[in-house]
C-alpha cells in the first residue's frame, strides 16, 4: 500500500495524564456545553425569556446527559457485569457512556424543566435546545474519534483509519483500515447545526 492509502490513527486520548487525567473526550463535552449554553442564552435573550431559565436548563441537561448516558451503557451493554458489581456503576471516569441513554434522559429532563420552570409546552424548549445539541453531538463524536472508539467496518477507501490504540480494532480488523464513522456522524451534526441556526 502507498502512504496515502489509509490513515494511521495513534492519537493519545489524554491531554494530561499526570498528576490528574484530563482527556480530549471530556474537553469536547465541556466545550460543547459552554458553547451550547452561550447559544441558548442568546436565543432566550432574543425572545425575551428569563435568562435564569438557561442556567436551570443547563443543570437539568448536564445531569441528565451524564446519568442517562452512564445508565444507558450499564443497562444496554454490560448489565451482566454491573449487576454483579453495582458500585462500579459510579466509576464514570473509567468510561462507558451510551448516547441513546443520554437522549432518553434529556427528554425526561426537558419534560420536568417545562413542568417546573418554564410552565410552557416542552416543544417550546425542544425547538430551541436542538440547535446547540447538534453542535454538542458533533464535538462528542470528535471525542470518540480521539478515543479510537465506535468506528465502522473495514474499508479500502483512502480515508480509512487504522485505530492502533483500539483493542477492538486489533481483535477484529488488525491490518485493515476502517471507516471513521465518528467523522461521518460529526460532519452530519455540524451540517445540521448550521441548518438549524439558519432556520432559526
Amino acid at each position: 500500500m502507498g502512504i496515502l492509502d489509509f490513515v494511521v490513527w495513534n492519537v493519545s486520548p489524554d491531554i494530561i495524564s499526570s498528576p490528574v487525567n484530563i482527556r480530549w473526550y471530556g474537553l469536547m463535552f465541556a466545550i460543547g456545553f459552554l458553547a451550547g449554553t452561550s447559544i441558548l442564552g442568546r436565543i432566550y435573550r432574543h425572545e425575551g425569556a428569563p435568562e435564569r431559565w438557561v442556567g436551570i436548563l443547563l443543570i437539568w441537561v448536564v445531569c441528565a446527559t451524564m446519568i442517562g448516558a452512564r445508565l444507558g451503557h450499564v443497562f444496554f451493554y454490560e448489565w451482566a457485569y454491573y449487576s454483579q458489581h453495582p458500585l462500579e456503576i459510579f466509576k464514570i471516569w473509567e468510561g462507558g457512556l451510551a448516547s441513546h441513554g443520554g437522549t432518553i434522559a434529556i427528554i425526561i429532563a426537558v419534560l420536568l424543566y417545562s413542568l417546573f420552570t418554564t410552565r410552557r409546552s416542552p416543544i417550546w424548549t425542544f425547538d430551541r435546545l436542538v440547535i446547540p445539541v447538534a453542535l454538542v453531538a458533533g464535538l462528542i463524536r470528535i471525542g470518540n474519534l480521539i478515543n479510537s472508539e465506535i468506528f465502522g467496518t473495514a474499508t479500502t477507501l483512502p480515508w480509512g483509519f487504522m485505530f492502533l490504540r483500539s483493542r477492538q480494532w486489533h481483535e477484529m480488523y488488525y491490518g485493515q483500515a476502517c471507516h471513521p464513522t465518528q467523522l461521518y456522524e460529526a460532519l452530519c451534526y455540524f451540517i445540521l447545526f448550521a441548518l438549524l441556526m439558519w432556520m432559526y
